[in-house]
């Protein structure tokens, strides 16, 4: 296997935690290079479901991991995830996970203004997760943000905090008519965990670009989906960073040449967390039984997740944006009790067809699905472990999303855990 990317194509929750467990076999070194605790990757380990928000899914697998400079963090939220890996029997010690010196905290402030925020304008609200992840960016944007390497500085440190407060006491009370925080309050906080933090920040850019230098394998891995990217999503219903495979190199600091592969996680249907269009979702039974029988509930937050037939605008428009060299299908078994299922080809708006996901969210929200529809295979496929022992039906189904997307299928998952995993066409020589 050489250096790889792994992407969501849709609007997150595809799958990529167990994929990047999977491939994480096959690594020396996984890297996670954007978003924050609004991700949730779920891993089935021996039975058991293993959550990670922050670190690497690669931890499961006890490969060296890295959180890259194009992550936002919240360090209280990262030391309790080091605990319950540890707890787990999981090492997660300076020696098995770095913190980029370049990556931004997250803030108490952050937290507030963004549940604030979505309080504020109601029924408009975008559908954040409340973690603060968003105001981390845009204080980032902004050039007032504290990085990791602020810490090592706790001098320096205080007096940011000190500064940036003045303005966002402002902000809180003001304008969201909320309490301030005290700064010294806040400093007392950090000053308690640093000691903590500090063996864990490095210069991931140098240790990755040492790694390349030294024939290292690497694992890229994404949170969220293609269409909550900032510049090529739902906008304004997505995230606050870029998911894109593009960012897998901004956001750890390796150059882009030292990508071999960029595999696209799709689930076998589609899904959506929080607000925003979603022109294949299901509001009959079939979508209930898609959720129900997929334990639909978002990993990070509990929330149901809105189900509906798989977009092929959606999923050819996320191999163009990502240049992906194959695809992960997962959750095929989840198809397994129904009659028909049918594939989205293309949108109807106004009478005209579609074939490209468009940028104006109106138009979007207005569009109607163009359904083909394909038998069902009526059988239980956890079991099955090589392609040919698959029903007939679901081959074609799966030929179909080849055809469609122009992308090849490397991978087929038919269950939550490892061995649940059909290898059609191996990345790992």
């Amino acid at each position: 296997m050489g250096n790889t990317v792994i992407i969501g194509t849709q609007w997150g929750d595809e799958g990529k935690g167990k994929i990047v467990d999977l491939l994480s076999k096959h690594a020396d070194y996984v890297v996670r290079f954007q978003g924050g605790n609004n991700a949730g990757h779920t891993m089935v380990v021996n039975g058991k479901a293993i959550i990670s928000h922050l670190i690497p899914s690669g931890i499961i697998q006890q490969k060296k991991c890295f959180i890259g400079n194009g992550v936002v963090v919240d360090p209280f939220v990262l030391l309790d995830e080091i605990d319950y890996l540890i707890s787990n029997s999981i090492d997660a010690s300076p020696k098995m996970l770095r913190i980029s010196d370049r990556a931004h905290i997250i803030m108490p402030y952050h937290r507030m203004i963004d549940s604030a925020r979505e309080e504020k304008i109601g029924a408009q609200k975008i559908g954040t997760t409340g973690r603060g992840i968003g105001p981390c960016y845009e204080d980032k944007a902004a050039r007032r943000g504290i990085r990791f390497c602020d810490l090592l500085d706790f001098d320096l440190f205080k007096e940011k905090v000190a500064t940036i407060l003045e303005e966002k006491n402002f902000y809180l009370t003001q304008y969201y008519k909320t309490k301030a925080l005290d700064p010294d309050t806040v400093i007392r906080e950090f000053k308690q965990i640093k000691d903590r933090l500090i063996p864990y920040i490095d210069d991931v850019s140098v240790i990755l670009h040492e790694g390349i230098k030294n024939k290292k394998i690497l694992l890229f891995e994404g949170a969220q989906g293609t269409h909550l990217d900032i510049e090529h999503g739902t906008y304004p219903f997505v995230t606050s960073s870029s998911v894109v495979s593009g960012n897998a190199a901004n956001g750890s600091g390796v150059g882009p040449a030292c990508f071999d592969e960029i595999i696209g996680i799709v689930k076998a249907y589609a899904t959506r967390v929080g607000e925003g269009p979603f022109p294949t979702e299901l509001f009959d039974e079939i979508g209930d039984k898609l959720q129900k029988t997929g334990s639909e509930f978002g990993a990070t937050t509990g929330r149901k997740r809105r189900c509906g037939w798989i977009d092929m605008v959606v999923l050819k428009n996320a191999a163009k944006l990502n240049s992906l060299s194959g695809l992960a299908i997962t959750k095929l078994d989840v198809l397994d009790d129904l009659d028909e299922i049918k594939i989205c080809t293309a949108y109807e708006h106004n009478g005209k067809t579609i074939a490209n996901f468009p940028a104006e969210i109106k138009i979007l929200q207005e569009c109607s699905p163009v359904y083909e529809t394909h038998p069902g295979w009526k059988e239980d496929i956890t079991a099955i472990r090589e392609l040919d022992d698959l029903p007939i039906n679901a081959k074609k189904y799966l030929a179909r999303l080849e055809e469609l997307s122009g992308v090849k299928i490397k991978i087929i998952s038919v269950g939550p855990g490892r061995e649940a995993t059909i290898i059609k066409e191996s990345i790992f020589n």
